[in-house]
């Protein structure tokens, strides 16, 4: 598959290869959705926590005798229906996170590569560099692209430290590393610019 290389300004570079097995894969929407229900129970926390009738504080004697006072008969203070009572069967900590195999997960990536590339979100720009920090000057280069959020994948170990600093203060703009790339944020942005070193990454990752 051929795929235009175009610069911040958003002028034509080169065209190059990109493999059509990654980024050209028939989509598969439940496979993308099983990975982002994957992402999002790895992230929960799984800390709610209730207090049962061993945690709360009360006595666990007899709150009065069993016959002769009018009220129901009761063996404790601590049952759920008492005010300051246990809660029954209530959440305890537990991991939320479910298991995906190595297959699923790369044919979700792909399947999120393919469905963003056949939709023109995919840019692949020849490098993320500017030069200076300043945001109104990225911004300037930016306003030659559409979108209402964007994220900058870079592939080499450190992202060009006046594009991290000018990027930083632009609203819904991110900026990931290629060895980090998930479905989650594939999805959730609008427009993806990936640097010319990532795509090779990402297809050795991916084949």
């Amino acid at each position: 598959m051929k795929k235009q290389v175009v610069n911040l300004e958003n002028k034509k570079i080169k065209d190059i290869d990109i493999d059509g097995d990654i980024f050209g894969i028939k989509i598969l929407p439940d496979i993308i959705h099983q990975y982002i229900r994957y992402q999002n129970a790895r992230s929960r926390q799984g800390t709610h926590k209730t207090k049962s009738r061993s945690e709360v504080s009360g006595r666990a004697k007899k709150p009065f005798s069993q016959k002769g006072t009018g009220n129901a008969r009761q063996g404790s203070s601590k049952p759920p229906h008492f005010r300051g009572g246990a809660t029954s069967m209530g959440p305890t900590p537990r991991d939320h996170s479910f298991s995906l195999n190595k297959k699923e997960k790369k044919l979700a990536l792909k399947s999120a590569l393919s469905s963003k590339l056949y939709e023109n979100e995919i840019i692949i720009l020849d490098k993320l560099e500017v030069k200076t920090h300043k945001t109104k000057d990225l911004m300037s280069n930016l306003n030659n692209f559409d979108f209402n959020s964007a994220l900058f994948v870079f592939g080499d170990d450190k992202i060009n430290d006046n594009f991290k600093k000018a990027s930083s203060n632009i609203p819904h703009v991110s900026t990931l590393n290629c060895s980090g790339i998930n479905v989650k944020d594939l999805i959730t942005n609008h427009k993806i610019f990936i640097d010319e070193k990532s795509i090779d990454q990402i297809t050795k990752r991916l084949s």
